[in-house]
């Protein structure tokens, strides 16, 4: 039998372990083209997060998706930028980032507004002390939950985002589908 014919017989065979066969290449195949659909697009193999608490209400909700952009192919526009320049993503101004706390691997990341960008010795906010190092201000949208900077509670206290911290920064969201995620993980 040639190439064609075993190629034919393998699409059209009722046998059950070729039709396994057939239904475990075309996932396969799907999940390289997305893969590779998301790194040339976001710049990474898996793009998606899913959101896990309110700290981002209205505008992110828990258990949306979050698409993010790999920070190596943009820039982040904080807030006061964005307010300046009248630059808004998720109906607020500025970015939203994906950031390692405290620059941790193996912990969950945190996805807040980049708010404002602090040298070393400035203030982190006006009355606050000085800025260890250079880095991001951050906060959740949520005006109830998240009065505060991050800085100034217990997401990443009193140590701004460093540059090398932050994975990227949020592009588009799919609203209620991360659920399965959260349900999957024990959340």
């Amino acid at each position: 039998m040639n190439l064609k014919e075993t190629y034919h017989v393998f699409k059209e065979s009722d046998n059950f372990f070729v039709s396994l066969a057939r239904d475990i290449l075309t996932v396969l195949l799907a999940v390289l083209i997305f893969a590779t659909f998301s790194q040339i697009v976001f710049g990474m193999w898996t793009p998606m997060v899913a959101v896990e608490s309110g700290s981002m209400q209205p505008h992110m909700n828990i258990g949306d998706i979050i698409f993010i952009q790999n920070i190596d192919r943009t820039e982040i526009v904080t807030y006061e930028e964005g307010m300046n320049n009248n630059y808004t993503t998720f109906q607020n101004y500025g970015n939203v980032i994906l950031y390692k706390p405290y620059g941790q691997e193996g912990v969950t990341p945190i996805i807040h507004r980049a708010m404002y960008y602090v040298e070393e010795g400035e203030p982190m906010w006006d009355g606050g002390p000085a800025a260890p190092y250079a880095g991001y201000i951050t906060k959740g949208d949520n005006q109830v939950t998240n009065k505060y900077y991050d800085q100034q509670g217990q997401v990443s206290y009193l140590m701004p985002v460093k540059e090398e911290w932050v994975i990227g920064i949020a592009r588009y969201k799919v609203p209620y589908i991360g659920y399965l995620r959260l349900l999957l993980s024990g959340l």
